[in-house]
């Protein structure tokens, strides 16, 4: 990625700079930002209940992941009645998250193919396995067309050689090494991929989904603890605004989104908490 400007034209991950995502984490704010929901993270690692139940509380938060993801794709149920939603938002956003866990090396070595994996995860029952040539609505594939659902009115998706572009070089910086936090790296990958739509159908589900699963293979959250998912729904409509602010390209605008996705982490921590708590409790 350029250095970020009035409007982002240049695909992330290209341009003079060796290290974007480090200069994204020296952008007013973040560096505080980042601490502080590291820090939480780390208070809820100390919990006694994960000496014996972390699988359990994992599989929790995946749970209240999920439901959060599909609530923010539009389809909104309460956690307990989710074994009987066949809704397929819901049911795509339970498929992808129970996939997680066997995805995390790929994704360090071949983006790519965990995204499609994940979109094919999450849109099967919403699109087609096939579709006309070059369109939309083919699973695990990008959208040949302009065309993509907006659930958040982000407004129109970038055309399908801006997107491929774009994703190049979101898969660059997975891939390549940063001394920029993990938080910084998800909430751009989450970021990219929410605003470039790049499949036209359950993008958001996918972007979440890969921040997740950034925060745990980067290191910041190895146990798949934070529902961070959880976060996002908590803050409302921060979400959508701050990916708007994100889209403008300006330093402001990445650095309140990045800022946005630190508090997320920390009311993710907070869920994963009340989780430790009332296992505890029995």
């Amino acid at each position: 990625m350029a250095c970020p400007k009035s409007r982002r034209t240049a695909p992330i991950g290209s341009g003079s700079v060796s290290d974007p995502l480090a200069v994204i984490a020296e952008m007013p704010g973040v560096s505080e930002a980042v601490t502080d929901a590291r820090k939480a993270v780390d208070r809820l690692y100390g919990h006694r209940v994960l000496r014996r139940k972390s699988p359990e509380v994992s599989a929790r938060s995946a749970l209240r992941g999920a439901r959060a993801s599909a609530a923010l794709e539009g389809v909104d149920v309460p956690l307990e009645a989710i074994p009987e939603v066949t809704d397929p938002v819901v049911q795509g956003a339970l498929r992808v998250s129970a996939e997680l866990g066997r995805l995390g090396a790929t994704w360090r070595s071949a983006p790519r193919q965990v995204l499609a994996r994940l979109h094919t995860l999450a849109a099967s029952g919403l699109v087609g396995d096939g579709g006309g040539a070059g369109g939309a609505g083919v699973l695990g594939r990008p959208r040949g067309v302009a065309e993509a659902s907006d659930p958040l009115d982000l407004g129109a998706a970038p055309g399908p050689q801006e997107t491929v572009a774009r994703v190049d070089g979101l898969v660059r910086l997975v891939t390549a090494s940063s001394t920029a936090p993990a938080l910084v790296l998800a909430a751009v990958v989450h970021a990219e991929l929410a605003v470039l739509r790049p499949f036209g159908t359950a993008d958001g589900v996918v972007a979440r989904a890969a921040e997740r699963l950034t925060l745990v293979e980067f290191g910041l959250d190895p146990k798949s603890l934070v529902a961070v998912e959880v976060g996002h729904l908590e803050l409302g409509p921060a979400y959508g605004e701050g990916l708007r602010s994100y889209l403008s390209g300006t330093p402001e605008g990445v650095a309140a989104w990045v800022r946005h996705c630190a508090s997320a982490v920390t009311l993710g921590v907070r869920e994963a908490t009340a989780i430790c708590e009332a296992m505890q409790r029995g």
